[in-house]
């Protein structure tokens, strides 16, 4: 009598990160007829060993000298120790999966903590808005100030130029009356020469005068002598009467009217020069005077503008310092506008690349939860397909009986 035995294939775990083990059939060669050992197969069932099935009791009442291959025992503990690893490898491969589902869910949290962010809207913008405005009106306002200080700058360079341009004539026009009052003041001087000669010569008429006027009285004292010797020389040689003394009083009156008529031209002419000279003088002198008087206001006149022109030169130099400082303060709030302005591009550059690594890094722990997703899918794909397989070999994971038996 012959038993068969039917052949099975091979127990096998695969997975991405384990690979895949399988189990060789083993044979048990078991005493029969005449014809020999019939091979027989041990299958796996799982961690608990091999079993016989298909009536053992009458295989064993039927089979009085059943002899098992020495081999056998060293086989079975190497498939026990096989099931063991696989065993620990399995439970290894559960806790992976669990590290991973743990792993998972802490991405899943980045995740969302990540497009919880994501929502968040830079006010970048509105603070450089906010921020520039102010320092944008500075700028107005300074351009603002600096066009009324260039207003008022134009303006006082022209009141100046029309300053600078009345003071020229007003010097031009002291520098007349100036050459004026020296050629009046030469004339004066002539004038004075004049009436230091005129009186020079009054003084020497006069004394001609006096000089004629004692020789005239010599004359008149001589001819009266005369005639008085004339008198008598004729009463003494003619005896005759003469009136000679009339003679005489006409005669002196004669000299004394031409002596006085000469006297009198004579001062009435000197004294007509004189006075001619006297009102050119004090014409002259009138003229001097109010030369003086206006050289004086001229005087004060150029020292009022001169003070003006100072004044005006000061007010300039300060409106020039002031433009100069709100240039300088117009450069500087400039420059601490374009400075604030590099720093918020700055910020908002910085802010971009964070927003950028963020993203590259939100990416990448999408890619990671993906491919876990992906390795986890297939994981639980194989802890199906294994628990499935081994759910369906449990029942036939003992031996039976085929269909033939031999006696």
């Amino acid at each position: 009598m012959s038993l068969a035995y039917p052949r099975a294939g091979s127990l096998s775990f695969s997975s991405r990160s384990q690979g895949s083990l399988s189990l060789p059939n083993r044979e048990l060669m078991v005493p029969g007829q005449p014809g020999g050992f019939q091979p027989g197969l041990f299958r796996g069932a799982g961690a608990g060993g091999t079993s016989l099935s298909a009536s053992p009791a009458f295989l064993i009442s039927s089979l009085p000298s059943l002899e098992i291959d020495p081999k056998l025992h060293q086989i079975r503990t190497e498939e026990k120790e096989q099931i063991k690893g696989l065993n620990n490898q399995f439970a290894s491969f559960i806790d992976k999966v669990r590290k991973l589902e743990q792993q998972n869910k802490v991405l899943e949290t980045q995740l969302r903590l990540l497009k919880s962010k994501d929502q968040y809207k830079s006010n970048v913008g509105r603070i450089m808005t906010a921020h520039s405005q102010p320092l944008k009106q500075q700028i107005d306002a300074l351009n603002q100030d600096k066009v009324k200080l260039q207003n008022e700058l134009d303006h006082t360079q022209a009141l100046l130029e029309e300053l600078k341009s009345r003071y020229e004539d007003e010097i031009n026009r002291r520098n007349q009356l100036e050459n004026e009052f020296v050629i009046t003041k030469k004339d004066l001087d002539d004038i004075y020469l004049q009436k230091v000669d005129v009186e020079s010569k009054v003084e020497g008429i006069s004394n001609e005068i006096k000089y004629l006027k004692q020789l005239f009285e010599e004359e008149i004292r001589e001819l009266q002598s005369q005639i008085q010797n004339a008198m008598v020389t004729v009463e003494m040689d003619n005896n005759r009467e003469l009136e000679m003394k009339h003679i005489i009083d006409e005669v002196k009156e004669q000299y004394k009217a031409m002596a006085v008529k000469g006297r009198d031209e004579a001062e009435q002419w000197y004294k007509n020069k004189f006075d001619d000279m006297a009102r050119q003088t004090q014409k002259h002198h009138e003229e001097l005077k109010g030369t003086k008087g206006q050289i004086a206001e001229l005087t004060r006149y150029a020292q009022r503008v001169n003070g003006e022109i100072e004044a005006l030169k000061n007010q300039r130099a300060n409106l020039e310092n002031a433009v100069a400082v709100a240039e300088e303060q117009g450069e500087q709030a400039v420059q601490h506008a374009k400075g604030n302005i590099q720093d918020l591009e700055e910020a908002l550059k910085r802010a971009k690349h964070d927003m950028a690594g963020k993203v590259r890094d939100y990416q990448e722990l999408m890619n990671i939860k993906l491919a876990l997703d992906i390795e986890i899918a297939t994981y639980r794909k194989l802890l199906e397909g294994e628990e499935n397989r081994m759910a369906v070999q449990t029942p036939s994971n003992q031996f039976s009986a085929i269909d033939k038996l031999d006696f």
